[in-house]
């Protein structure tokens, strides 16, 4: 892979793209493998740079720092930054990333999963199932580390688990043996010019695959449906199902989970028994790990207790506590409408709704139509896609609901904690970005925990 990369950019201009968390890991990796090459970085946040002291580095940051990327012949692009508004035309060839080189060494060692919902979810099962049954195995991407960060802890038998964001799949031309698309929802159009650039972003993961790689899907989807229809892919397909068996893939029958390989069957785990994952949106990242553990030769017997002793990720419908006679969830990781109905529908007894964020222009009149017919009493909205979500609702029949706009967090929990039933639920789960107020969900996610051990 050093070989490879020298011949790649030795002698060419090069620019590292952005400077966050996988910028700082590129910039890492290059100065410690070619100390004397000279390396541009460029950041909107000039802060974010300033600590660079290095004779061979040159700073670019500003509201115009993008514009400077048709000066160079090989970029580094850092996941999250849009080129869809460049003054100039974009050369494609030159976009590179982690991600991309990542790729073209190690896919067939790699498992890789995306989906707008339940990526990090199923990416993590997978990793834990894997992680019983042997040592050598790394997870990277979205929320693992960046894989730069890890090559050296690799080896030729390694299984790699990478959680792939459509950001990291933009401007790939390899894509993992194993593939995973989860679903396909509107997300991301702050930073896709249409949600059909989103799709074609995700569909990368099996774009490049050949006749010898494997491709997990949502059966149950109709939109990932009909584009595997329209389109001609080389991966071997693997459906998973809730409801209809698949001659290759995972689905649901008399509660019990199976797996075909095209030629047996076997009757994996029965989904009566108690789960740390709840709901049927759990159910179905459970398909998807299954068919991916299976493929990569794990036995039953490990999948089966992979799956029971898996708790979950952190902001995801993740119980905070009992907090005056009161049960509080975090679910902060849900960003879109679509998250925050399973939610709801997963808990079952939700008094208190919390709502809102930055506002990307998503379409809320689902989740409007779904609050209003729910058992919800007591809806608690903040930010512009909160105010948006509201203006929503004066033109519904509200019922007997209690809709409250309120500026703060602070505010929301204390009104939460005044409204809620006792014995009932307060759930945090916005149908929205977090990056009006917070750096992130997490952020976000972490201040509503404190608030409410706060109480």
């Amino acid at each position: 892979m050093i070989n490879f990369l020298k011949n790649k950019i030795i002698g060419k201009r090069l620019l590292i793209l952005g400077f966050g968390r996988e910028g700082e890991s590129t910039f890492r990796f290059l100065r410690q493998n070619f100390p004397k090459i000279q390396i541009t970085i460029a950041d909107l946040n000039a802060h974010a740079i300033q600590k660079i002291k290095d004779e061979n580095v040159i700073l670019f940051s500003g509201a115009d720092y993008i514009d400077v990327i048709n000066d160079f012949d090989i970029v580094f692009k850092s996941p999250g930054i849009s080129l869809n508004h460049l003054k100039q035309p974009l050369t494609k060839a030159k976009i590179t990333s982690q991600t991309d080189i990542f790729l073209e060494f190690y896919s067939k060692q790699i498992i890789g999963i995306t989906g707008t919902k339940g990526k990090s979810t199923t990416s993590s099962l997978i990793y834990h199932i894997i992680k019983k049954n042997k040592e050598d195995v790394v997870f990277v991407g979205n929320i693992g580390v960046p894989p730069f960060d890890i090559i050296d802890e690799l080896t030729y038998n390694t299984d790699i688990v990478y959680e792939l964001s459509s950001h990291q799949l933009e401007y790939i031309s390899k894509s993992p043996h194993t593939s995973i698309l989860l679903n396909l929802f509107k997300e991301h159009l702050d930073y896709y010019k249409n949600f059909n650039n989103y799709q074609q972003s995700k569909f990368n993961i099996i774009r490049y695959q050949n006749s010898s790689d494997y491709f997990i899907y949502n059966a149950d989807d109709e939109l990932i449906s009909e584009i595997i229809t329209n389109n001609k892919f080389e991966g071997n397909y693997f459906g998973c199902s809730l409801h209809q068996s698949q001659t290759k893939g995972c689905w649901v029958e008399n509660k019990l989970l199976h797996f075909s390989d095209g030629k047996k069957i076997s009757k994996i785990f029965n989904l009566d028994t108690e789960l740390n994952l709840k709901g049927e949106h759990n159910v179905r990242n459970i398909l998807a790990a299954t068919c991916a553990c299976k493929l990569a030769g794990i036995p039953d017997k490990n999948i089966s207790e992979g799956i029971l002793s898996f708790k979950g990720l952190e902001h995801r419908i993740e119980y905070v506590g009992e907090y005056n006679g009161i049960n509080f969830y975090n679910d902060s990781i849900a960003t879109i409408p679509e998250a925050t109905i399973e939610a709801v529908k997963t808990l079952k007894n939700v008094d208190t709704l919390i709502l809102g964020g930055f506002d990307r222009g998503i379409d809320y009149d689902k989740l409007l139509e779904f609050l209003i017919n729910s058992s919800v009493s007591n809806i608690i909205m903040l930010g512009d896609a909160g105010k948006r979500m509201l203006e929503g609702l004066k033109t519904l029949n509200t019922g007997n609901k209690q809709i409250v706009f309120v500026n703060s967090f602070e505010e929301a929990v204390k009104t939460a904690k005044n409204k809620t039933a006792r014995s009932y639920i307060c759930l945090l789960s916005p149908a929205a970005a977090s990056y009006d107020m917070f750096k992130n969900f997490e952020e976000r996610g972490n201040l509503y925990k404190k608030l409410v051990k706060d109480l």
